[in-house]
């Protein structure tokens, strides 16, 4: 099989972790188990009468000082490989024509090794004036070069903001992760004080809870990605490269660990009654219905990855198809309950209900005025 990777350059360990996170989750079951998004919990109010046409519907919005045909934000995936730079090309291409946007995977193999930046510079390349994130993790930015390296990442991709990603759980199971989060708060404050770029924060699949929202408001961050449990586990992920070399005790704690997290209804509703910033619903959305949803609980935006993942490899086209028929989705739900703008949809009434409902009301969050609101 080669040289082993732990005899491997680190910048060739990089790659091929890379690598392997692609085809992991091209080819195994990486979705949640036990633990569901809670859209199912989730329910609109149809309107039997919605007193609009199918043409007025006008899905665009404004995310950042950035317009939006439609609120969909295409999830951070990857960089650093070959899989990569098509991927991000097929991407960026779709989210240009569409007028959406994407994010693009950590730029940590390209700070550390310039060959890797042509992997995330293609984004820009094929998406001249799309909304596009840079991207770096929390582990990364626990340095004295904080704001250079914030910076760097943003000039590499000409990025119209920097998404930070906390990845505590994968990084708590990965055998290479780097587990000293005790300074993170902190620096996203440095960052977001002064990069001329608006600050994201993004969690990679575990949630954001309300606690960790107003920190991170405090520490001036422009807007909070939720990415909660529901659908990806990186726990998941975590575990097949565990299992690959033989590794039982980080095979176990991937296991154990596979469904952690707070839901993507719980963490949104929890955000977004707690702070006074742009929320990206994200975490197991796969559908236009879902999206829907998460408008109508507060979101700004909804991203994800997951179901593009296939059609990026393919190209293009298929990412287009993919994201339309999504859109699609979208205008359908807004025309069943009678929303022309999204603003409208924003409004409608929503009941919430089963464990989703007991989560939030045990957390103090008021559900009934989604139910109450509308005409």
């Amino acid at each position: 099989m080669g040289q082993r990777s732990k005899d491997k350059p680190e910048e060739d360990k990089i790659e091929e972790r890379k690598d392997e996170h692609i085809q992991i989750c091209l080819e195994e079951d990486v979705e949640a188990k036990s633990v569901t998004t809670g859209f199912e919990e989730v329910f609109l109010i149809h309107r039997a009468l919605p007193e609009i046409s199918w043409e007025e519907i006008d899905l665009s919005t404004n995310f950042l000082n950035h317009k939006f045909s439609a609120p969909i934000f295409i999830e951070a995936m990857t960089g650093g490989t070959e899989k990569a730079f098509k991927i991000n090309a097929s991407i960026a291409e779709a989210v240009e024509e569409l007028g959406l946007g994407m994010g693009v995977g950590s730029q940590r193999a390209a700070l550390e090794n310039p060959r890797f930046e042509r992997t995330y510079k293609i984004a820009r390349k094929k998406a001249p004036s799309a909304f596009i994130a840079a991207n770096i993790g929390a582990s990364q930015i626990i340095s004295e070069r904080c704001i250079e390296i914030a910076e760097r990442a943003v000039k590499m991709i000409d990025a119209d903001a920097l998404a930070i990603h906390l990845n505590s759980l994968q990084e708590a199971i990965q055998p290479e992760g780097e587990i000293n989060y005790a300074q993170v708060l902190g620096k996203i404050k440095e960052i977001s004080e002064v990069l001329s770029v608006p600050v994201i924060v993004k969690e990679t699949g575990a949630g954001i809870a309300a606690e960790d929202a107003k920190r991170l408001e405090k520490a001036g961050v422009s807007a909070i990605d939720i990415a909660g449990a529901g659908g990806t586990s990186w726990a998941a992920v975590e575990y097949y490269r565990a299992k690959k070399r033989g590794n039982e005790f980080r095979q176990e704690l991937g296991k154990n660990l596979w469904d952690w997290g707070i839901p993507t209804v719980y963490s949104l509703v929890e955000v977004v009654q707690s702070v006074n910033l742009p929320v990206i619903a994200s975490g197991g959305i796969r559908s236009g219905v879902d999206i829907a949803k998460s408008l109508t609980l507060g979101a700004s935006l909804a991203g994800f990855a997951f179901p593009v993942l296939n059609a990026a490899l393919r190209g293009s086209e298929d990412v287009k198809t993919k994201i339309v028929f999504i859109i699609h989705q979208l205008r359908t739900v807004m025309f069943l309950v009678g929303a022309k703008k999204l603003e409208k949809l924003k409004s409608t009434p929503v009941v919430i209900t089963g464990k989703t409902a007991e989560w939030l009301r045990a957390r103090g969050f008021n559900l009934e005025a989604y139910a109450r609101r509308g005409d």
